[in-house]
């Protein structure tokens, strides 16, 4: 895979819960993650003495988070409205060249800063909120 550029990797909204994602306003910088718990099954048994691990056990889970110029468009407004309701409505991450992760998240933290010489900023975080997908780019 050659190189990408950063502002190809989107967080997308479903904004009205219609299937139609659109892309958070404003952001500049992204970032995914996926994390997979392990269940530990080693025992005096176990061959040479080697952590075995259970396969497909245990909890698995994403986060976003995202940061960017405030712009009051319509996507900063539904998603304030989504974290001050605790909605997990469905959200899109396209990472250019390899696919697309969707599912529902729930926003966790949002904050907002300024200075008095600069624009005004926001950053988001999510985690995940249920059976997340995954499609593969072609």
């Amino acid at each position: 895979m050659a190189a990408q550029n950063g502002k190809d990797l989107l967080i997308k909204l479903d904004a009205t819960g219609s299937g139609a994602f659109q892309t958070l306003a404003g952001l500049r910088a992204t970032r995914l993650s996926f994390n997979a718990e392990t269940v530990d099954v080693t025992t005096l048994d176990s061959d040479g003495g080697w952590r075995e691990l259970l396969s497909g056990a245990g909890m698995r889970s994403a986060a976003i988070s995202g940061s960017g110029v405030f712009k009051d468009a319509a996507t900063d407004a539904r998603a304030r409205q989504v974290f001050f309701d605790g909605e997990t409505p469905d959200f899109q991450v396209v990472i250019p060249d390899f696919g697309v992760v969707e599912g529902p998240f729930q926003i966790t933290g949002i904050e907002y800063a300024g200075s008095h010489d600069g624009e005004a900023t926001y950053e988001l975080s999510l985690a995940s909120a249920g059976r997340l997908s995954f499609e593969a780019s072609v």
